[in-house]
């Protein structure tokens, strides 16, 4: 979906397969996001911690490809024809879908290893109301972060001659360019413990495990997971950091933007009557 041609070239192929590239994002992910959030909020009971983690990965997956189209008319025109503000709020939805959904998969990473690993002794933990403290505090730890990192490139676009946009011959760095991948990679680690420890679990602990059902889909979900983090999120964090990979940003914040159109299948693997009605969910909940 995406080329490694590089924006920096000129060429008019480069930010044609952009323009195409983010513009196939908006024609998948919207959709898939728009109906699979109805489906959790309207099937599903929001008083478990992992559907509460996923309608706010779902709504993360929204205001990301909501941002998108701005990208489809700046890379089709190479104008930009709004605010500077604007450039940073549809800059900042793309780098909070990166933080937020690296929170939340892993929120949901973590219920998962409690209530494989530790169905018992978690359930004091794995509440709705736990669920929703968690993912408010996200949301504000990452407007808090938006507050120095807007400064800096509203500085930056207004010591410009020419309005522009997510294109920079020399874009502006700050304290976040270093802490994302830190949050990335801290992230990851913990998903890889988790992915280890529920598989152990799964293969050594027979007795233990054998409440829970289709292991497969349980194993998929940590898979994917790892998935999300090592393609989607940590290449475009570095990218940003690393002066070398600069050429390879706008493709790489293409790779990036995919990430939405997959986070249905999480929801999907995650639940074994994903289309199923309320009342069945309420009772494999109850169960669980």
């Amino acid at each position: 979906m995406c080329n490694l041609t590089f924006k920096e070239n000129g060429t008019e192929t480069s930010s044609t397969t952009y323009a195409v590239g983010f513009g196939s994002v908006i024609l998948v992910g919207l959709p898939l996001n728009a109906v699979a959030l109805w489906i959790l909020i309207c099937r599903h009971n929001l008083k478990t911690p992992s559907v509460v983690f996923m309608v706010n990965l779902a709504i993360s997956d929204l205001l990301l490809v909501i941002s998108l189209p701005m990208r489809v008319y700046f890379y089709t025109t190479g104008m930009w024809p709004l605010s500077n503000f604007a450039c940073i709020c549809v800059t900042m939805l793309f780098r909070n879908n990166i933080r937020s959904s690296a929170f939340f998969i892993t929120f949901i990473c973590v219920d998962r290893l409690l209530a494989v690993v530790y169905p018992l002794r978690s359930r004091h933990l794995r509440t709705s109301s736990n669920a929703w403290k968690a993912a408010a505090l996200v949301w504000l730890l990452v407007l808090v972060m938006n507050i120095p990192e807007s400064v800096v490139f509203a500085r930056f676009l207004n010591s410009l001659t020419e309005a522009s946009c997510f294109e920079f011959p020399c874009p502006p760095r700050s304290t976040m360019h270093y802490i994302q991948p830190i949050l990335v990679f801290s992230m990851l680690a913990v998903n890889i413990v988790c992915t280890a420890l529920v598989s152990w679990t799964l293969n050594r602990h027979l007795n233990d495990s054998a409440r829970v059902n289709n292991k497969v889909n349980v194993m998929l979900i940590f898979v994917m997971n790892l998935i999300m983090f090592t393609v989607f999120f940590l290449p475009v964090s570095l990218g940003i950091l690393i002066r070398r990979w600069r050429p390879f940003l706008t493709p790489l914040v293409c790779l990036a933007s995919v990430n939405c159109c997959l986070d249905p299948l999480l929801y999907y693997f995650s639940f074994d009557g994903f289309w199923r009605k309320k009342e069945d969910v309420d009772s494999s909940a109850a169960r669980e």
